[in-house]
């Protein structure tokens, strides 16, 4: 079974509520207008009710009379989230008046709701910027107890029958958020790989944080910031299995790892690399996708106290679909750990 039967199955199993503020644009409604006929997920859309459904008979959707459609105009909507925005805000001088707008904003709305508990999770970003979608989850859903960056992680999927990580799996980060991480957030964002690779990948994190020295072998700043966050990290999670800094080598080949680093524990078989830019991470993952014909899902937003998930404004209808899924996973492994 793959990556994304289990995924599926796994959501399908327990089903979760995940919004989507972007309810009145087509790749969106295609996406879940096949979640709901698949049974993966209750669905959310945020949107003018008439323009959902008149979109719906124009693309030949049957499933959406089965979503839960909310108005953002919608006065008793308003009245029910701003209250818990002008909460949260308050301390910023903002007033009710400015919270009731803010609730009128479908991707504000969409994270209220989740801090409500009225849903378990969000995905947008086919209409919207990056920089705007992450904005409305940090001021309202806000990040894990313990951790205080947002990073984006890549499970990349192996081709069959190269066996480095677990079963073909690596969980690659951060490629997508944070430029420049310090040591403090260079740990964070590895004990948030760690999260990931169990509750996206399914599997026991290993993890190394990574550099061009291994154990010494190089002098710079750099390694210095590597062997900090390698310290923190462990202060962090004890539990984890993580270990700093390693070159790439040492931490995926055992033979090497015996030869450069034979007092760590992953010896050789780290699932979860962790970079220490994201210059070299975006790098990293596209060669990797690209030349080693490797499947690479995401980015999964990782560090947040519920899921949020960021679309390209290029994704197609499937991208919107696996994305859904994933949300769905992270939702369910957040409530298991609680």
């Amino acid at each position: 079974m793959g990556l994304f039967e289990k995924l599926t199955a796994k959501a399908k199993s327990n089903r979760q509520r995940i919004v989507l503020p972007e309810g009145n644009e087509p790749r969106t409604l295609t996406a879940a207008d096949r979640i709901i006929a698949d049974g993966i997920a209750d669905i959310i859309l945020i949107g003018d009710p008439n323009e959902i459904m008149a979109l719906a008979k124009d693309l030949k959707l049957e499933n959406l009379d089965k979503a839960t459609i909310v108005n953002p105009a919608d006065e008793s909507v308003i009245d029910k989230y701003a209250p818990l925005y002008f909460e949260l805000r308050k301390k910023k001088g903002i007033s009710m008046e400015e919270a009731r707008k803010t609730a009128a904003n479908p991707l504000y709305l969409g994270c209220l709701m989740v801090k409500a508990g009225d849903a378990d999770g969000q995905v947008a970003g086919a209409l919207n910027t990056t920089g705007n979608v992450l904005r409305a989850a940090f001021q309202i859903i806000k990040t894990m107890p313990g951790i205080d960056v947002v990073s984006g992680a890549f499970v990349m999927v192996l081709p069959e029958g190269i066996n480095y990580g677990t079963d073909g799996l690596l969980i690659f980060a951060d490629c997508a958020v944070v430029p420049e991480p310090d040591a403090a957030q260079l740990a964070q964002i590895a004990v948030s790989a760690g999260k990931t690779a169990r509750d996206i990948a399914g599997i026991e994190p290993r993890v190394a944080i990574l550099s061009f020295s291994t154990k010494g072998s190089a002098k710079s700043e750099r390694v210095d910031k590597v062997i900090e966050a390698t310290r923190l990290a462990h202060e962090l999670d004890p539990e984890l299995v993580l270990d700093g800094e390693l070159q790439a080598d040492a931490a995926l080949v055992p033979s090497v790892a015996k030869s450069k680093a034979p007092n760590s524990p992953l010896a050789g078989t780290a699932n979860v690399l962790i970079f220490p830019s994201l210059e070299v991470g975006n790098i990293a993952y596209k060669l990797v996708q690209r030349l080693g014909g490797v499947e690479a899902v995401g980015p999964v937003l990782q560090g947040l106290a519920a899921p949020v998930n960021d679309l390209s404004r290029g994704c197609f209808p499937e991208d919107i679909y696996k994305t859904i899924i994933i949300t769905c996973n992270q939702a369910i492994g957040l409530k298991e750990n609680k």
